[in-house]
């Protein structure tokens, strides 16, 4: 049908060192209708590019999510977010989701929880772009700008759920990462600063001033890093607890003004 079969796909993904060569091929073929467009994407994909891009979409906690070039593309880890974040909210609570990216999380937390108010916001104008793809027919709110300056003053003191996938990587260690996210994702969404948790501090020590009685602050992290956003949490007058999903492996802190993170 396609003037090449699976297992040629399959070859040429492993070749160019592809862990889950069945898996992508599989997809690669379910998104191409044309023999020369499943060729294009699969040389996209053994050059490098992360096959989300090269299809066009990622599966991220049951939902698809539309990725485009040059935005930071949904991790499995980050479901902890999604997880963690539907604890204590209910129809009509005020979630924001932070560096958003795609909106990803904005839109797992919507699909899980209908009814809420729902803002997202990212200082890259192409995640931008792409957030309201996803996050604006759901009938949330996507936003410009850097951290919390992002928000309307009129969601001061009125957020239940600020939810933040903010980088963490330290600087030094983003020429280690996997090419197809050193070379494909913006910097600005992998580059954390020195010790990876700049951004949590800078959010750790606003976010008092946003969150509604009882709001929660919550933050991706690593196992290793983990002590150091509960630090900032503190800085910021929040009381941490850290949150593991190990079948996900993804680890968070969420804090707020009261005794144990809220």
């Amino acid at each position: 049908m396609f003037g090449m079969d699976e297992a040629e796909i399959v070859a040429r993904l492993r070749a160019a060192g592809s862990v889950f060569a069945e898996d992508e091929a599989s997809i690669l073929l379910g998104s191409a209708p044309t023999p020369d467009e499943l060729e294009t994407k699969l040389v996209r994909r053994v050059a490098g590019e992360p096959l989300e891009v090269v299809v066009g979409w990622a599966e991220f906690c049951g939902q698809r999510i539309l990725v485009d070039p040059g935005v930071f593309v949904p991790r499995v880890r980050t479901g902890v977010l999604v997880r963690e974040g539907l604890r204590g909210l209910e129809p009509g609570s005020v979630v924001v989701d932070l560096c958003c990216g795609t909106g990803a999380v904005a839109v797992a937390l919507a699909a899980r929880l209908p009814g809420l108010e729902l803002y997202a916001a990212d200082i890259e104008p192409v995640a931008v772009a792409c957030a309201r793809r996803n996050v604006e027919p759901l009938g949330g709110t996507v936003l410009a700008g850097d951290l919390l300056d992002a928000l309307p003053t009129t969601l001061r003191g009125r957020v239940d759920l600020l939810v933040v996938n903010a980088p963490y990587v330290p600087t030094d260690a983003i020429a280690l990462m996997p090419p197809e996210a050193r070379d494909h994702e913006p910097r600005v969404a992998l580059d954390g600063g020195t010790d990876g948790v700049d951004l949590h501090r800078r959010v750790s020590a606003a976010a008092g001033d946003w969150l509604a009685p009882g709001g929660r602050l919550l933050v991706e992290t690593s196992v290793r890093q983990a002590a150091l956003t509960a630090a900032a949490f503190r800085g910021g007058g929040l009381v941490p607890r850290a949150v593991r999903d190990e079948d996900l492996d993804g680890t968070a802190v969420v804090g707020g003004r009261g005794v144990g993170g809220a």
